[in-house]
């Protein structure tokens, strides 16, 4: 059982981490994108801001509508697996990251890169220097981007199907647990998601503290 639950607690680990890091390969660029284009934005913005809300099971339900074998794409064959869960992790947090990194670029573009372009640097002298000036808070952008994705339950169970030593995480099992009167393991999975957590968070703004130097 110990093992079981590292591995669980190592999977959750993995397939947030991989949805958070796609999620910010294009959020991040977006972001950046948004944060120069004032008139976009305030058309994109507001519709990601309402986004970051979302019900999990709702983005879950969808996807699964998407990857089933009558979905349009079905022919992947990838419900089920951790690359949904991925993929829907991603998709889900995706909004929060871009919301919160183009507040933090809209704020650098404006006392930076604006300061940067007039000092004489090329546009590419002053997006480096604005990415770097906004570093802390983009790290920030992560840090939430990851929780949000580890905590959530919807996506989880609807495209992975909480299949033993496959795609169960740590809220599936905890939702497991429950569903058969197991409270105590319950509890105790989901101090270990609290634990978890916490970690990675902590880890995370350690290198944002470097970041800043």
């Amino acid at each position: 059982m110990d093992q079981e639950i590292i591995d669980i607690a190592l999977r959750s680990i993995m397939i947030s981490g991989f949805a958070t890091v796609f999620a910010s390969l294009w959020s991040i660029p977006l972001s950046y994108l948004l944060a120069n284009k004032p008139r976009l934005a305030k058309t994109i913005i507001p519709f990601f801001e309402a986004l970051v809300g979302i019900p999990t099971v709702l983005v879950g339900l969808l996807l699964y509508m998407v990857l089933s074998s009558r979905g349009p794409l079905g022919f992947l064959g990838i419900l089920y697996t951790p690359k949904a869960i991925i993929i829907g992790q991603a998709i889900l947090i995706t909004p929060l990251i871009t919301s919160i990194s183009y507040r933090v670029l809209r704020q650098s573009s404006e006392v930076f890169g604006e300061l940067a372009l007039s000092l004489g640097a090329s546009r590419e002298q002053a997006m480096i220097i604005v990415l770097r000036e906004s570093m802390p808070g983009i790290m920030t952008s992560i840090i939430m981007g990851f929780s949000r994705a580890i905590g959530e339950l919807g996506v989880a169970l609807m495209v992975g199907g909480n299949i033993k030593g496959y795609t169960r995480v740590l809220t599936t099992a905890i939702a497991l647990e429950v569903s058969r009167g197991e409270f105590e393991n319950a509890i105790l999975l989901g101090l270990l998601l609290v634990l978890v957590m916490v970690l990675i968070s902590a880890s995370l703004r350690i290198l944002k503290r470097f970041s800043e130097y």
